[in-house]
């Protein structure tokens, strides 16, 4: 007889192994949008109607899916598909002005789409066994493809970001001779921070600011974020890791006083005065750095 192996609860081999519009299929049907799709319907009143609201929605989801680049990367594939608008429900190809006036409709809809999100996220709390265990956090660069804002130019421009500013992050390290090396990566735009969980690779909580703002403080609201719409994951949390730019003494005591969640992130090296390590007073061979304390080669300690 036959034996057909049980599915994994989750798994992504089974999802990457679906070809494009079944990936696609698939988000279309478990996405929890019909609250922002009456909303939006209701906005549009007696609009007129060439591009129904559900399809177009179900367009950007198609092209967040296929990851396009650009709105007319996403036309360019509905023009050559005919399968895909009339899976999303689209008897022709929209314009670009039809998705730049969806686009900001959608941007007065953000409490909606939060809403969404949040709606996800318990449905995966329920679904996954130990969803939210191990936690992690970073930042991430969005570079814009508008143009700054120019400083002698007072009125609004659509061809320019006006929100978005320069960012800048600092690589430092040390190579095996000894030698510090330093790496600056820079850029026009935003900044992405997202906390996921670690062992499902999935989203947590998000926000997006301006590029120049510090990962640490974001790191405090995002955290304030899980425990007022989701606070059965905190509860649950054993470990939240991050890399030495949460190094942050009230991020570190917040999460162990407040959630008893252990913080496993990196320390930077704030010493000024160019040593590797300095002798513990007292004692001769035994030295500490700015990661610990250690002790020489032939130490003895004494009972």
């Amino acid at each position: 007889m036959a034996i057909i192996p049980q599915l994994k609860l989750f798994g992504w081999e089974e999802i990457e192994e679906l070809g494009d519009l079944e990936r696609l299929l698939l988000v279309l049907k478990h996405m929890p949008d019909e609250d922002l799709i009456q909303k939006l319907e209701i906005k549009r009143g007696l609009g007129r109607n060439d591009y129904p609201v559900r399809g177009m929605w179900n367009a950007m989801l198609a092209g967040v899916v296929y990851q396009h680049i650009s709105i007319e990367s996403l036309r360019r594939e509905f023009l050559r598909n005919g399968q895909l608008r009339d899976m999303c429900g689209l008897s022709k190809v929209p314009t670009s002005w039809a998705f730049s006036r969806f686009l900001g409709k959608l941007l007065s809809m953000e409490e909606e789409i939060n809403n969404l999100f949040d709606k996800l996220i318990a449905e995966l709390s329920v679904l996954l066994p130990g969803f939210g265990a191990n936690l992690a956090v970073d930042g991430k660069a969005i570079d814009t493809h508008a143009r700054p804002k120019e400083k002698e130019k007072k009125s609004e421009d659509g061809r320019r970001d006006t929100d978005a500013d320069f960012g800048k992050k600092v690589y430092r390290g040390q190579r095996e001779d000894g030698t510090p090396w330093e790496k600056i990566v820079s850029w026009f735009g935003y900044k992405l921070h997202l906390l996921i969980d670690a062992d499902y690779e999935l989203p947590v909580a998000f926000t997006v600011t301006k590029a120049s703002s510090p990962e640490a403080p974001e790191a405090h609201g995002l955290l304030d974020k899980v425990e007022k719409t989701h606070p059965d994951i905190l509860k649950q949390s054993e470990y939240f890791m991050a890399d030495r730019g949460y190094d942050d003494g009230k991020l570190i005591k917040k999460l162990w006083d407040e959630y008893t969640v252990k913080p496993i992130i990196d320390i930077r090296n704030m010493w000024k005065d160019g040593e590797e390590t300095h002798l513990v007073t007292g004692l001769e061979n035994v030295v500490y750095n700015y990661r610990g304390v250690s002790c020489k080669m032939n130490c003895l300690i004494e009972k």
